[in-house]
């Protein structure tokens, strides 16, 4: 799964990286340890190019109870198809998850405790995981915007920390995984695939990241085992 990760440059960094944006919230701020429910930087496949917050964990516009997506942070790219949770997000509603970094946990020792590592690109630059989102109305009139995570089996890198990974885009694949237009999964699913290991690094760092409350430029700081 992936279930923290990092945006830690300003909106000026991600317009270099993502020239194709034509709106960047200036507020952005550098964050060391995203969660689950907070706000995520997310591009929708809008028409608009543009970047917005929405919540992390996926509330579908059915449910009736919008504490779902605290349990709903991932898809699986292998099922997203089937699953009524997400196929018709994955048919319609597809977005980027703008990230520089994400963390894992690998189990060791007496298998009680878990170490937390980093993982980035090797120049560091920022990057975009494939997301699916939703719009969810409440009874009384509020709308709600919410995205998940698309995962996949790991590469070499990550499996030798965790069993799954998130979905990295190549930036090759962002006008086809943004066309406002219905796809079907026979055109998206060769996209949802592991990330080059070899554009990667990874590093343990403290398990300082293991609170939420530490949102820290530290976390991200290599440390020695």
């Amino acid at each position: 799964m992936c279930g923290r990760f990092t945006l830690t440059v300003d909106a000026d960094s991600i317009q270099t990286h993502f020239p194709w944006l034509e709106t960047i919230p200036q507020q952005v701020a550098p964050r060391y340890n995203i969660t689950p429910t907070q706000p995520i930087a997310v591009v929708p496949n809008d028409g608009r190019n543009a970047v917005d917050h929405f919540v992390w964990g996926l509330i579908p516009f059915w449910t009736k109870d919008p504490s779902i997506g605290s349990r709903m942070i991932n898809a699986r790219a292998e099922t997203l198809a089937e699953k009524n949770s997400f196929k018709n997000a994955y048919k319609r509603r597809r977005c980027l998850v703008l990230a520089d970094g994400f963390y894992e946990w690998a189990i060791v020792g007496d298998k009680k405790t878990k170490q937390p590592y980093y993982f980035r690109m090797e120049d560091s630059a920022p990057f975009a995981f494939a997301g699916l989102w939703e719009e969810w109305n409440s009874p009384e009139g509020s709308q709600l915007k919410s995205a998940t995570i698309i995962t996949t089996e790991p590469n070499q890198l990550v499996r030798s920390v965790h069993v799954r990974m998130p979905v990295i885009l190549h930036p090759e694949d962002y006008p086809l995984w943004l066309s406002t237009e219905e796809k079907p999964p026979s055109a998206l699913q060769n996209l949802l695939t592991a990330y080059p290991a070899e554009e990667m690094i990874a590093f343990p760092v403290s398990t300082s990241v293991n609170s939420p409350r530490n949102d820290l430029p530290e976390n991200i700081e290599p440390i020695q085992l």
